[in-house]
This record gives structure tokens, sequence and C-alpha cells, in this order.
């Protein structure tokens, strides 16, 4: 898969001069309501011998066009992430565009004619919800009047489950909340998120439950806080864990959130691992324990809660991992 970086205005130097059938979107998280999209293209590339290709952007649009906190500009899938799964879904190329100012800047017409034009689509894919510019004209019901027969337009329709949208926003209420098996559901494959094993305070080693204090990039959609049934990939290898988001509000208030796994049956020093988490299951929220020891009969209790959690859901292979 070729991963092509764009800034606008377009040249042609940068674009691959084939013929594709072009997915547009900024699938954040890549679930099953993108993989619609995805997927739909694929099939109709296949059927006319084209490539695949994604216009995609290297943050969200919303950055651009509206003042939000800090803390929306995070996300399901960090930029590698993404690429991961488009890789698995059968993408060709990605243009990922630089959604800036003068980019959006663009009326729709102009939208067209420089970017689906320029990147020679032959056929367009994209949700019913898509847009390409200002919200109430830059729509898909609109995409023929400026597309003036020059390509074929496939708007692919809402997906659902348990009779509610799929989509991003509905995820991360599901992640917020800890509902991570709801949410794995809406994403088709098991929530993953990235990190580097980085020095703590060593208290869990003192209480005998050593764990990797995982430093996670700033961008990651964490769940809420609480302690998750987890698995952990360290060196290409799976372990079952149980990981902590919170505050160790029994030592102290006001303190910061940290990920805390502790792998069961784990002895390795992996200090500096750059390391996977793959959420599955909430076990509980975030107990101040009045004394030490009643956090390690506690912790001694989450750790036979994950293994009898093993052994009730056996691992099995997702479409996507």
């Amino acid at each position: 898969m070729q991963v092509i970086q764009i800034h606008h205005p377009l040249t042609t130097a940068k674009v691959i001069n084939q013929p594709v059938v072009l997915a547009m979107g900024f699938f954040d998280g890549v679930h099953l309501g993108h993989q619609a999209v995805i997927n739909r293209a694929r099939a109709i590339a296949d059927e006319r011998g084209l490539a695949l290709a994604i216009l995609t952007y290297d943050h969200h649009p919303a950055l651009v066009y509206q003042k939000l906190s800090p803390e929306r500009n995070r996300y399901l899938t960090v930029n590698a992430r993404k690429m991961a799964l488009f890789e698995q879904l059968g993408v060709d190329i990605v243009y990922q565009v630089n959604f800036a100012s003068q980019f959006a800047d663009q009326t729709p017409q102009e939208f067209v004619d420089n970017y689906l034009l320029g990147f020679h689509a032959k056929v367009v894919v994209a949700g019913y919800d898509h847009t390409y510019g200002p919200k109430d004209i830059a729509t898909m019901a609109n995409l023929p009047k400026y597309a003036k027969g020059r390509f074929e337009i496939v708007t692919v329709g809402e997906k659902e489950l348990q009779a509610q949208k799929i989509g991003s926003s509905r995820i991360r209420r599901n992640l917020d909340q800890g509902h991570i098996r709801t949410a794995n559901s809406l994403f088709g494959y098991r929530y993953q998120t990235t990190g580097t094993v980085m020095h703590g305070e060593a208290r869990g080693r003192t209480l005998g439950f050593p764990t990797a204090n995982i430093s996670h990039d700033a961008k990651y959609w964490l769940p809420g806080i609480g302690v998750y049934v987890t698995r952990v990939k360290v060196n290409g290898q799976w372990y079952p864990a149980m990981t902590s988001i919170g505050r160790n509000v029994t030592f102290g208030s006001g303190r910061p959130v940290t990920v805390e796994a502790y792998l069961l049956d784990f002895k390795q020093a992996i200090y500096g691992e750059v390391v996977t988490v793959e959420w599955d299951y909430r076990l509980r929220g975030e107990i101040k324990f009045n004394t030490a020891d009643d956090l390690v009969q506690q912790l001694k209790r989450d750790a036979q809660n994950t293994e009898a959690y093993f052994t009730a859901h056996p691992i099995t292979k997702l479409a996507l991992e």
C-alpha cells in the first residue's frame, strides 16, 4: 500500500497516474460503518480491474472549521493504526491530505475538479452522510451536480447495530463509559492502543503486582477510568493482563491519569518496549482503598476475575486485528 501525503494545491507529480475507485472519508476508528464503505469500493475496484484509493485527512476537519477543546484532538485510530487497518482492508493507495485553511476554502466544485478528478477517480464511494465542504451544500445528494457525469458515484447507506447508527461519536461514548465489548462490536475488531513502557513509581512491585506503566500518545482516545481485562502484545507475543486507567487515588489526590498493565504469569523486564494493549472488558471502576492491604486483596480478585474471563471467553480471530 502506498501512502502519499498531499498539501494544497495538488500537484500532478504527487498523484499516481492510473484510474482508481476512490473512497472518501476521515474514517476515525475504521469501524463497521467505515468498513462497509471501503469494502464496497474494494468490490467495485475488483470488478473493474482498478486500484482502490482512499482520500482521507491528516487531522479532523472540525479542527479547522470550529474551535474545539484540546481533548477533541484525540482519535480512535492514530495515524499508524489507521493505515494498518486500511492495508488489511485491501487498500492500494492512500492520499492523505493536509486539511488546512486554504484546502477548506475551496468550493465544492473546486474540490471535485481539483481532487476527485485530480486523483483520476472513475468511481467515487462514500457514506450517505459524508460531506466535502459546507454541510448544507457539499452533500452526497449534490455530488452528481458537481461531478457532471465525469465519474460514477456510489453512496453507502447508514449501517446500524442495536437499532442505532454505527458512528465514531457513539463509540467514543461507549469507551468513556467503559462499555468495551459494545465498542468492539461496533469496531468489528478489538480496540487497540500502543505505547511505550516507562518507569513509574514501582509501587505495584512492592505490592506483589509489578505493572508495566504504559505511556500513550496523547492523541489516543483511551477508555474511561477503571480496571480492564486486556491482552498486551510484547515482542510479537500476546499476554493476558489486567490494565488500570486511573489516578491511583489510594495513594493521594490530584494525581495524573496513568495506564498500568499487570501481565499474568510474566516476569520479564520490558522498559522501553513499545507494546500494544487490546481492550476487552471492564472489570470495575477505580476505588480508593483505606489501606494498601485492602488494595492487594482487590488486585488478587481482579487477577482471578481476569483469568476467569479468558476461560469463559476464549480469544477468537476477528476480521481485523
